[in-house]
């Protein structure tokens, strides 16, 4: 199969396009023809410091249709249009994945390539509304942002969400999950850009925090409930002011430390005001079958801003490593 491979960490030019053999298909996975790949922010860093030497194909993000299965008892799924769910070897427990969890892309081949082979418990039907390059869009950040509002966050209609550094793909997938579910929601930025594209997406409030004064316009406009959730995706230089900003019993979930994973945190007012702490990332199969369910019986569709032919994904990475686009960028196979 032809797949975009890296064999050592580096620059966008690290990648490139091969023949190389797909991995054996055994009982219980399914083989699926790409149509499109999905970036995510997780591909530049195993791209960046990817040991090498043995040839590894990124991707956690893919939809298309499934080739062949494995098992007989599996049949039934060949021929269907599938979204690939890159959350591997969860395992029962919903409260935290098992032992052996780990993302497609890196150790397991994953979608930037012809074909892609996993479980087929990593499979669903693609919502119907949905093309090929908007499924491919909401995987990984879409289940992230699912069970950071709902499994984690616990976010209730009426209440208010805040999601510091809009922009990124989780941010901007719990901002759209947040209004679909009824939640207020107050975005951050120090892009003008991102702001005014965060408020045509449907976001109450808009902050950039280079201002001095942003957190006194987030509690006004919070006021009297005050701020119920707070989704974090960069860690050391965000966090504090979720904490700060929540109101008394309300929850910060973090997932990211994009800006750094030290802090200092004041303790006292963390548990005087019992805030809830808690980390997450990705999700169960579970959550991502709720998902799937929730895009298509609301009709979602994910916003793809950057569309690049598989030959081009140098520049996909470059983009992205910029920080030059809002919304998704996708690869066609």
């Amino acid at each position: 199969m032809k797949a975009i491979v890296i064999t050592r960490g580096g620059a966008p030019e690290a990648l490139q396009i091969r023949e190389i053999e797909p991995p054996p298909l055994l009982p219980g996975h399914a083989r699926v023809t790409l149509r499109a790949a999905g970036l995510n922010h997780r591909d530049l860093w195993q791209r960046i410091g990817y040991p090498g030497p043995e040839p590894m194909i990124l991707g956690s993000d893919g939809a298309g249709t499934v080739e062949a299965v494995g098992a007989d008892d599996d049949r039934a799924w060949v021929g269907q249009e599938v979204v690939i769910n890159p959350s591997l070897y969860w395992g029962d427990r919903e409260d935290a994945p098992g032992p052996n969890y780990q993302v497609l892309g890196n150790p397991t081949f994953g979608t930037y390539a012809e074909s892609v082979t996993v479980p087929v418990e990593n499979v669903a039907p693609k919502p119907a509304h949905l093309d090929f390059v908007q499924a491919a869009a909401f995987p990984l950040a879409g289940l992230t942002a699912w069970r950071a509002l709902f499994g984690q966050g616990a976010l209730q209609p009426g209440q208010t969400v805040l999601l510091p550094g809009i922009g990124s793909g989780v941010a901007g997938f719990a901002l759209a999950f947040a209004k679909i579910a009824g939640a207020r929601a107050i975005v951050t930025s120090s892009s003008q850009d991102k702001l005014e594209k965060a408020k045509a997406q449907g976001a109450d409030f808009a902050a950039d925090y280079t201002d001095d004064r942003w957190e006194q316009q987030v509690r006004d406009y919070a006021a009297p409930a005050g701020i119920d959730l707070v989704i974090d995706h960069s860690g050391e230089k965000t966090l504090p002011a979720g904490v700060r900003l929540v109101r008394p019993g309300g929850r910060v979930v973090f997932l990211g430390v994009t800006t750094g994973e030290r802090l200092e945190l004041g303790l006292r007012e963390t548990y005087f005001k019992q805030v809830h702490l808690v980390g997450t990332m990705m999700g169960s199969p579970r959550e991502f079958l709720a998902l799937c369910r929730f895009i298509e019986l609301h009709r979602y569709t994910p916003q793809v801003n950057h569309v690049y032919p598989m030959e081009e994904v140098a520049a996909a990475h470059a983009l992205m490593e910029a920080g030059g686009q809002y919304g998704k960028i996708v690869l066609t196979i």
